[in-house]
This record gives structure tokens, C-alpha cells and sequence, in this order.
């Protein structure tokens, strides 16, 4: 469909920091590469800031702003509301949304607690039964790589899972005099690396096996207990003008887990992995195959086909730039390499499409509450010896 004449689809986004900026480029950018079905119109940004949401309205490409997300919720040109702002406002925003019938793109993970996110689910089938969409933002499901990893799996090319590791690593908490941040506030995240990047870690190995995890045991650890306060930060933390304030939140997690197809699965999820700046790593073995993917190479996928002949067998790169690849032919030439920003993009692309059709999109309020509870689990495991959690 010619996105010129397709019927507009007025977008309202909360936040506008780090996630907003690339929401932002997403919406910008979907309608000019893809032929969507409803055209994305960014009608407003809101936040309590006025100057710094007018200014990044101006930057990012936003018609209006608002000063609250009651005032966004509220307004009638306003079809979708994109949150992007810290776990703890998550439940509110997204449960006000889809009660006023509009529907909703949440950030992960999403929210700070079962109990919100059981909300927000509740809320989600609700509104569901009037055509109301609502999905979470676990984006890297939609890196090109990460696709061929899954339509290999569904099709069998590495048989029964046996293994599945995942790693996400990162290092810009490593200097302990790194400033706080809303994102160590046990309050504002719910957690720390567990849920900001190992809610990812989960999601991907689940999205990937198609099984879900049925038990955890896991160990949780803050390297650095005390870091200065960002100005920025301490009003919202209520320090003042204290000089440094406590991290209330995990700064590595690890833990083993089963899936439910049998295998075993081993995942760390930490921010203090020097020289390691946004590594997603997994591997997954079966018994006729392997997968491998780096986040750090994003454009390959390794492949390794155990009944070939062994004299020859072994794992092979795969560049998946070509067009038969998820998302890459409405992009450059095979082999120009996509980037970070493409997932957000795809995102869009896969939730207007849905929203068109009337169907919900993936992945869901309830697939979100899932990762939740592993995430829960992982948590009460550490606290308690890392004895094992099982999950239903």
C-alpha cells in the first residue's frame, strides 16, 4: 500500500531520553522504507520538562508536546502511545492507554513487578476484545540474524535443544565513579542488570527455542555499592545535594535454568565486562546442529550442520544481508549491513502491521509477563542461597 495515501495513525511517545531518541528514528523512518498499511504520524512527545520535551520534540521530529502523559492519554489525535520512560511509570501509562482505547508500545522489561505486569496483561486481553493492541519492545528479535536463528530452529535444522547460553555483556558501570543513574535505583528499574539486560537475554533464548524456561537458580551481585549523583538525578532520588548516593539495584546476575523441551540453559547478564560494550552472545545446540550469534557482529549468523560429513563439517558464516532475509530487501544491496537502529524500526514495521490487520502482535503483554517471572525467579533465587525456582 502507498504509505502516502494510507490512513494516519497519530503516535504519542512518553520519554525521550536514550529508548525515545530511537522510537523516534523508528517512526521517522518505517514510512519512507516500508510500504505500511497505516501511516505513523508523530503527533506529540510528552514529559514534565518543558524545555528539555520542546527541545527534543524540535530534535527528534515530534508536531507538538505535552507536559504530562495524562494530558498525551488524553487527546484525541492520538492513536498509540509509545512508552519509553522508567519501569515504575510503566503500569500506570500502559493501563490508563489501553483504557481509553488507544494502543500501546511499552519499553522492556515490562514493569518493575509481577503484580504490575499481571496489571498490565489484564488490561492488555481487555482491551484486546475491542481491537486495541498492545505489545513490548524486546527488539532484538528483530535483527535480521536473529530471525534465520529462529526459522531454523522451527524447521528442524538443529533438531531437540539441548544447550542454550546467552550472554549480555556490557562495561559502562565499570568505573566505579560512574554517576548514578535512575537505572541504579531499585525504585525507578525494578532491577538492574537482571532486568535491563538479562530480561533480553531470556527473551531471546525463548524467542529463538520457541520453549520456555521451567526452573532457575541464580546468584545476583553489586560490585560498587555507593557512586556520585548525576545532578539530574537527585532531585528524582531525593539525595539533594548529597554527594554520593547508594545503587540499589544488581550489577551482574547469572543463573541456570531448563527448558521445557528438557535442555539446559546458562545465562549472565552484567555491566561490568571491560571491553565487552554491547555483546549479545548465544549459542544454541541441538542434535543435529548449532547456532551461534554475536550482537557485536550483528550482520552474521554461525551455523553448524552436525550431519554433514565430518571431514567437511563446521560452522559456517552466514552474512545475512541478502533481500530473501527478514526486513532486508526494503534496505540497501545485500551485503550493506544493517545497525542497531534497524530493530526499532522492524518493530514498528511488524506493530502497524498488526494494528492493521487486527491481529495482536508479538510479543505480547503476556509474553512480557513471562520473561517477568523468570526474572522474579532468578531474583528469589539468589536471595535465597540460589536454591532452584521452578516455573509453571
Amino acid at each position: 500500500m502507498d504509505g502516502t495515501t494510507a490512513a494516519p495513525l497519530g503516535v504519542g511517545m512518553v520519554g525521550y531520553a536514550f529508548m525515545g531518541a530511537a522510537h523516534s528514528q523508528a517512526w521517522r523512518t518505517a514510512p519512507r522504507f516500508f510500504d505500511l498499511p497505516r501511516t505513523p504520524v508523530m503527533r506529540v512527545l510528552g514529559g514534565r520538562d518543558a524545555a528539555a520535551v520542546k527541545s527534543a520534540a524540535e530534535r527528534l521530529g515530534w508536531q507538538e508536546t505535552a507536559g504530562s502523559w495524562q494530558e498525551l492519554v488524553a487527546r484525541d489525535d492520538v492513536d498509540l502511545v509509545d512508552i519509553c520512560t522508567p519501569g515504575r511509570t510503566h503500569a500506570e501509562i500502559a493501563v490508563a492507554a489501553l483504557e481509553a482505547g488507544k494502543h500501546v508500545l511499552c519499553e522492556k522489561p515490562l514493569a518493575n513487578t509481577i503484580e504490575e505486569a499481571e496489571a498490565m496483561v489484564a488490561a492488555a486481553e481487555a482491551a484486546a476484545a475491542r481491537g486495541v493492541r498492545s505489545m513490548v519492545g524486546y527488539t532484538y528479535r528483530r535483527v535480521p540474524a536473529v530471525q534465520l536463528a529462529r526459522q531454523l530452529v522451527a524447521d528442524g535444522r538443529i533438531g531437540a535443544v539441548r544447550h542454550v547460553r546467552v550472554q549480555y555483556l556490557q562495561d559502562w558501570l565499570a568505573d566505579p565513579e560512574a554517576p548514578l543513574s535512575w537505572r541504579l535505583d531499585k525504585q525507578q528499574a525494578g532491577s538492574g542488570a537482571l532486568g535491563d539486560i538479562g530480561s533480553h537475554a531470556v527473551d531471546l533464548a525463548q524467542f529463538i527455542t520457541g520453549e520456555r524456561l521451567t526452573g532457575v537458580s541464580g546468584l545476583m551481585e553489586t560490585f560498587v555499592h555507593e557512586r556520585p549523583v548525576a545532578a539530574a538525578f537527585a532531585g528524582l532520588h531525593g539525595t539533594g545535594g548529597t554527594e554520593r548516593g547508594p545503587v540499589t539495584v544488581d550489577d551482574a546476575a547469572v543463573f541456570l535454568a531448563r527448558l521445557s523441551g528438557g535442555g539446559l540453559g546458562v545465562f549472565e547478564a552484567t555491566r561490568f565486562a571491560t571491553g565487552r560494550k554491547n555483546a549479545i552472545r548465544l549459542e544454541v545446540n541441538g542434535e543435529r546442529g548449532s547456532l551461534a550469534f554475536d550482537f557485536e557482529d550483528m550482520n552474521v549468523l554461525h551455523f553448524h550442520d552436525a550431519t554433514e560429513d565430518a571431514a567437511v563439517a563446521g560452522f559456517r558464516r552466514i552474512v545475512v544481508t541478502e533481500p530473501q532475509h527478514a526486513y532486508v530487501g526494503h534496505w540497501w544491496p545485500a551485503g550493506h549491513g544493517l545497525g542497531y537502529e534497524h530493530a526499532f524500526t522492524h518493530q514498528v514495521v511488524d506493530l502497524v502491521g498488526a494494528i492493521a490487520a487486527g491481529e495482536d502482535p508479538s510479543p505480547s503483554f503476556a509474553e512480557g509477563l513471562a520473561v517477568q517471572r523468570v526474572l522474579d525467579a532468578v531474583e528469589r533465587s539468589a536471595a535465597d542461597g540460589s536454591r532452584w525456582v521452578a516455573l509453571a
